[in-house]
């Protein structure tokens, strides 16, 4: 057979893609479990994993936990129902208390705890923004020291707050009461 007969007859592999609905991420498609609410693909749910894994296994990597968590949650916001509404309001306000006022990571999970239990009731959805932000947790992956892996941290959760910038004055006016 001549080559250009051979080539008519080569199989080309695809393979197919998963796109993530909450960071837009492209993945190879594997399937798997999803988070009960957060609007993450599988594939990214897993990314996910493999993060929150790193943080655990190093206190050196974990320092920076919370704002890994608020950053994730806030760039898979799900679908409007109750807990995401609350889950959006908790993170965005904890990244707003991290990275506007400077509040101590640690500090934070009295404000997330309070804006669950204190104003439930009175939040109300905010629509997700169309841009996610220009980090996701592949960057964070990609950190080859601790040092580096913080600097990604804070680097995503201001690309992720950023992102909500039309939902800025709501989430501040919560921040705030949920520290006073």
């Amino acid at each position: 057979m001549s080559p250009d007969i051979e080539n008519l007859y080569e199989v080309t592999e695809t393979k197919a893609t998963s796109t993530c609905p909450g960071c837009q991420l492209a993945l190879p498609k594997t399937g798997g479990p999803r988070h009960a609410y957060l609007g993450a693909s599988p594939e990214c749910w897993a990314l996910f994993g493999e993060l929150l894994a790193r943080e655990y296994s190093d206190p050196s990597y974990f320092a920076v936990h919370g704002l890994t968590v608020d950053a994730y949650a806030a760039q898979h916001p799900g679908r409007e129902e109750r807990r995401t509404i609350q889950s959006i309001h908790v993170h965005l306000a904890a990244l707003c208390l991290a990275l506007e006022h400077d509040v101590a990571l640690n500090d934070l999970i009295a404000v997330r705890k309070r804006i669950a239990d204190y104003f439930a009731d009175r939040l109300v959805w905010l629509s997700p923004p169309g841009d996610p932000g220009g980090l996701n947790v592949t960057d964070v992956l990609q950190a080859d020291s601790a040092e580096v892996h913080s600097a990604l941290v804070r680097a995503w959760a201001t690309s992720v707050w950023n992102a909500w910038t039309a939902h800025h004055d709501a989430v501040r006016k919560i921040a705030k009461a949920a520290l006073d």
